[in-house]
């Protein structure tokens, strides 16, 4: 199951049925689940922690330094929850002070070329496409996919549900179920395929439908809109979600398409 020719760390914590191709590198602060394949000539670096049931494909680097100049070498993790994948050249920076620990969540995909910056938080079923890359620090929410090449600003946060274009430039928050494209990025409508391909019943995406309409349609200001909404749509998991979301926003949340 791992081959004489990878180096592995002897005080590297792996899983007895781990596979370890030739010329892997695992460093000794390492926690590798069960059930995990650690392809040829990928790097897994002090501080990875890698779920079960994972594949780091070759060229791959997990818990790779921060590249932040205020990291003075803080002990940090790089978590990777279970059954997600990092294709090739893909890279999962550790932590700075700043929040200690790099989190991508269970049965994500990130693409080839991706890159996730310090700090970040993926929660799950996210997917990151090729040569995408989060700075420091960004908050993505569970089933976001953010398409080719799309590059996200540092401390953005990009809610459930959403899909962003290829090539998207993310300065701004984007709020959940929301499709964005353009440049500046901007609000399209609902993610509507998603969420119907997810389980989402047509009532309720006509309900987030509504919502958006009241924010980005109806000549409101931001505050007056999410005054409107509380008042006039009764609470859901949904509703609620997207209030806290919008009101928790410190950089703002994109416009609508002019």
């Amino acid at each position: 199951m791992i081959s004489n020719l990878a180096f592995i760390h002897p005080e590297a914590q792996i899983a007895k049925d781990v596979i370890v191709e030739p010329f892997a590198y695992i460093a000794g602060n390492v926690i590798i689940g069960e059930g995990t394949w650690i392809g040829p000539n990928s790097t897994i670096l002090d501080g990875a922690r890698i779920g079960k049931k994972c594949k780091i494909f070759p060229s791959a680097v997990v818990s790779g330094i921060p590249q932040d100049l205020k990291f003075r070498g803080e002990d940090s993790t790089a978590e990777i929850g279970d059954n997600t994948t990092v294709r090739e050249c893909a890279t999962v920076n550790r932590g700075t002070a700043a929040v200690g620990k790099t989190v991508v969540g269970n049965n994500c995909l990130l693409m080839a070329y991706s890159h996730i910056g310090h700090d970040c938080l993926l929660k799950n079923n996210v997917i990151i496409g090729n040569s995408t890359a989060l700075a420091g620090e960004v908050d993505v929410d569970d089933f976001a996919i953010l398409s080719a090449g799309t590059m996200v600003h540092q401390f953005a946060h990009i809610g459930a549900h959403v899909m962003i274009g290829g090539g998207g430039k993310v300065r701004i928050d984007v709020p959940p179920f929301v499709k964005a494209d353009r440049d500046p990025l901007s609000f399209l409508g609902l993610n509507s395929v998603g969420l119907t391909r997810r389980g989402f019943e047509k009532e309720r995406i006509d309900e987030i439908h509504e919502i958006y309409r009241t924010i980005y349609q109806k000549g409101m200001n931001i505050s007056a809109a999410l005054e409107y909404i509380d008042k006039e749509f009764k609470p859901s998991a949904d509703r609620d979600y997207i209030l806290e979301f919008i009101r928790k926003s410190e950089r703002g949340i994109i416009r609508a398409r002019t």
